[in-house]
This record gives structure tokens, sequence and C-alpha cells, in this order.
């Protein structure tokens, strides 16, 4: 059995979906629909695993595509588990880790998501697809439509990362850039594909990308030998891979392949924009759209998320918490992960690294937590995050090298 896919249940009302059916929002309260599994019917124990490909694709009984046939692959995961003690020291932390997901495909997490919903959705039949997009998931799901010889119509904003508009134009995607924010971009996509045969694909529009993002959580507890940390810290924007994760230790929790309560989940955003954090704050239910959004992390720049009320109830759920870190913050810290562990982090990753100091400070996480940071994306994406202070070279060759120790 390649799948166990059960139903498509409402994430707010009780309705439910047949999964062989295209399906988009609920059609009664327009909520985000969750994928469904029969979980008493997967059909391997977890040590099975040891035998198959390290790619994403090896969770296939947990993930909604019905046959191999209809995977569409660029070679997705498995993206690396790094031990960072010298940022751990830094911080404050015994045990600290980076997942770093800037090595997938197209440079970001964002592949994950592709993956799994352009091929659920060859499979469903669909010949062309739109979306709005900050950037790396534009770049994603063009280079997955190519791949699936579908169409693939990208709107971004005119500041989006000009490396994530390159890679949609070469991978055939059509691009259209808006003067405005991602919630501008979603306005002119859901107006464009009304009455026709383009999908939108747009975050939680459709309920397949969140099922490749929750492989995170799969890859994370295979690679810590199947247990859970105790803090995971994400930079949220739309927030469909902090809901994700936590969907993917759920049914990994209900299998029996994990024991124990979830990782208090961190959600990580911008001053410039944080709509859940202020939500989170308030203790509300879901968020105010936040005005005159703004942040270097481009990538978090979501003014309100369609799916805040489950981003939200993953905090609450888990005891997690949000909070907000400035951009001189975060990009102080992108140069401070390069210089103690090698890793050129995006900003929107250099966040989480600001905010978990900040969290070990104040002594919400403990020195001695074990603690993963999620890097979604590799910062050769944003060249000009990183200040380059060279120093001048004399012609006549001679090179004056600066003390050993520093």
């Amino acid at each position: 059995m390649f799948s166990t896919l059960d139903n498509l249940d409402c994430s707010h009302c009780d309705a439910q979906y047949d999964p062989r059916v295209l399906q988009g929002l609920c059609t009664a309260c327009n909520s985000p629909l969750l994928a469904r599994y029969d979980l008493s019917e997967v059909p391997i124990r977890r040590s099975a695993l040891t035998d198959r490909a390290p790619d994403l694709w090896r969770y296939h009984e947990l993930l909604p595509v019905s046959a191999p046939e209809h995977v569409v692959s660029l070679g997705e995961g498995m993206t690396p588990l790094l031990a960072v003690p010298r940022l751990g020291a830094s911080v404050g932390l015994e045990k600290l880790w980076i997942k770093d997901e800037g090595l997938l495909p197209t440079g970001s997490f964002k592949a994950r998501g592709a993956a799994v919903g352009v091929s659920r959705a060859r499979e469903l039949g669909i010949q062309a697809m739109a979306m709005p997009t900050n950037g790396n998931a534009g770049a994603a799901w063009s280079a997955y439509a190519a791949r699936a010889g579908l169409q693939m119509l990208v709107v971004m904003p005119v500041d989006a990362p000009i490396i994530t508009r390159v890679e949609t134009v070469a991978a055939g995607g059509r691009l259209v850039l808006v003067d405005g924010l991602i919630s501008d971009a979603g306005r002119l996509v859901s107006a464009a594909v009304a009455d026709s045969d383009w999908f939108d694909v747009g975050t939680l529009k459709e309920p397949y990308r969140i099922e490749g993002k929750k492989t995170m959580a799969f890859e994370l507890v295979e690679q810590l030998g199947w247990r859970m940390p105790d803090v995971i810290v994400y930079p949220t924007g739309g927030g469909v891979g902090l809901i994700g994760i936590v969907k993917g230790l759920m049914e990994l929790r209900e299998l029996g392949w994990v024991e124990g309560p979830l990782p208090r989940m961190v959600c990580v955003q911008a001053t410039g924009c944080a709509p859940i954090v202020r939500a989170f704050d308030a203790g509300a239910d879901e968020s105010e759209p936040w005005p005159d959004a703004r942040t270097v992390a481009f990538g978090i720049t979501v003014p309100k998320p369609l799916g805040d009320c489950l981003v939200l109830s993953a905090l609450y759920e888990t005891e997690g918490t949000a909070l907000a870190v400035t951009d001189a913050a975060l990009l102080a810290d992108v140069s401070l992960v390069g210089r103690l562990e090698g890793l050129f982090l995006c900003p929107e990753g250099a966040a989480t690294v600001t905010a978990t100091r900040a969290l070990v400070e104040s002594g919400w996480i403990a020195p001695d937590e074990e603690v993963v940071l999620l890097n979604t994306g590799s910062g050769l994406i944003y060249p000009d995050t990183v200040f380059i202070d060279a120093h001048t070279i004399a012609v006549d060759g001679k090179l004056d090298l600066p003390p050993s120790g520093g």
C-alpha cells in the first residue's frame, strides 16, 4: 500500500471530503482542509525505513500520493541535522541543532510542499496552477511543475529576492510582479483564476502542501533516533511548516513510532510583521492584519496568514510561545552563525537564533534542554544580507596576516 490517505477534514467545522476529488478550501466555511490517514493500515514498522532511499518519499504511506508512478521528484530530502556546539555555547545551550533545509532543490524547504503538492495535483488531473508567493514557493512550484509537465503562474511582490524571480522564470514559470505585498498578490491570483481551469495552490488553499512540509518532523525524529527534542524553533510567515511539523509528530505518536509530549513549538516573526506574535500575546484564536508589513526576512512577510488559527492552536497545544525579533539582530546572527559554524543561513533561519538567545536569557528555555532550529533556506538566495568588509592587499604582493587567534 503506497498511501493510507483516508479522507480530508475541515480544520474548522465538521465537514469531510473525498480525497479522490479535487478540493480547495472547505466549501462550508472557507477554511483549510487537512489530509487524514488510516494509520491502522500503515503496513510497515519504522525499522523498515532503513532500507529505503534517503528522501522525502521514504514516508510514502503517510503521504497523499496513491502510487509511485504519480511521484514528481527532484531528489528532495533528507536534509542534514547538524550539531552546532559553538553556536550553542554562544547562546547558552548545551544541545543545539540546526536542520538545514537550504540543501533542498531550489534552495529552500518549499521544495517539500511543492514535491507533494505538484505530485498530487498531477494525479488529480490538474494541468495549470497559480499562486501568490514571497519568492521561494514560486521558485519551487515552478520547478516541480516543469518536472511534471504542468503550467505554473506565479505572482510575487516586486521586492521579492531577485534569485527567486530568476529561478521561477528559468523553470518556465509565468512570472507576474505586483507592487505590493503577498496579500496583494493573493487577491490578484484569486481574481484571475475565478471561473477558469487554473487551480489556486496558494498557501493552505489546497490540502497537500502541508503534507510535504510535515516530513521535516519525520526526518528530524528519525535523525534523533526516534525521539523528540524539547523545543523546535520555527520562522513563521504563512505557518504551513509549523503546522505540518506538529501534524506529523502527532501522526508518528499515534503510530507509536515516538513517545512522550510534543516539543514546545516556537513561532518566530520579525518586528516589522508579527501578526501571530501579537495574537498569541493577546491569547487570541486568530490574528489581525499587520499594517505596513516590512522586514528583510522577506519569506515571513505575511500580514494575515490564512492558517493563523492552526498556527496559534499548535502553539497553545504544545505549550509553546511566539516572539518577534528585529532585522538588525537577525542580520547580525546571519554573520555570527557563518563565523562560528560555517553555515550561511537565510534571514528567516537566522531569526530563530536571535529568538533562541532571547528565550534562554529569559529562562523560557533551560540550558540543558535540547533545541532544534529550522533554517528554511539557503543564504545564497539572499546574497545582500551579509556585508563584506574586504581588506586591501598591497599590490607589491605582500600580505599582512592577522593574529592567528583572531
